[in-house]
């Protein structure tokens, strides 16, 4: 039985970072979860061009510290979706999307991975604060942002 991983992360940057991270996951069975639904084609079709099996992919909303009604949403349905993939592992690149990813994957045993954006260039991100003490693996991609205590750097996706 291969591995389950569920790579997340909200749209724009985030996304982009997180597919760079792809090659990590090879032969595993993975699922995607994001907050933009024009995604999957392009998952589909490198799918259908390798023959791999196609990945799983949902779409949560979009939402922020500001938007609490959307916080929950987003929420309620990331647990639907952990408690249905039952993730081996977490990885994710953020945002708000992400915290919650990894605070519910720790809830079902997952092993968890935080990389913050590399957007977060003097200051770790506040999901990136949140979630460091949850994470298994908790990476910034600033080698001046890295601390004894976490974030570690180890190298940057872009």
């Amino acid at each position: 039985m291969s591995k389950r991983v569920l790579a997340v992360a909200s749209g724009g940057g985030h996304w982009i970072q997180l597919l760079r991270l792809k090659p990590a996951w090879d032969g595993c069975q993975v699922s995607y979860v994001t907050t933009t639904n024009g995604f999957r084609a392009d998952l589909v079709a490198e799918a259908q061009a390798k023959d791999l099996p196609i990945p799983g992919y949902w779409v949560v909303s979009e939402a922020n510290r500001k938007q609490k009604l959307r916080l929950l949403r987003q929420l309620l349905k990331l647990t639907w979706i952990v408690l249905r993939v039952r993730p081996h592992a977490i990885v994710t690149t953020g945002a708000s999307v992400g915290y919650f990813a990894i605070r519910l994957g720790k809830l079902v045993g997952a092993k968890c991975i935080w990389i913050d954006s590399i957007a977060n260039a003097e200051v770790l991100s506040m999901s990136g604060q949140m979630v460091g003490p949850h994470a298994d693996l908790w990476l910034t991609q600033w080698p001046d942002i890295a601390t004894e205590d976490g974030p570690a750097f180890e190298g940057s996706v872009l």
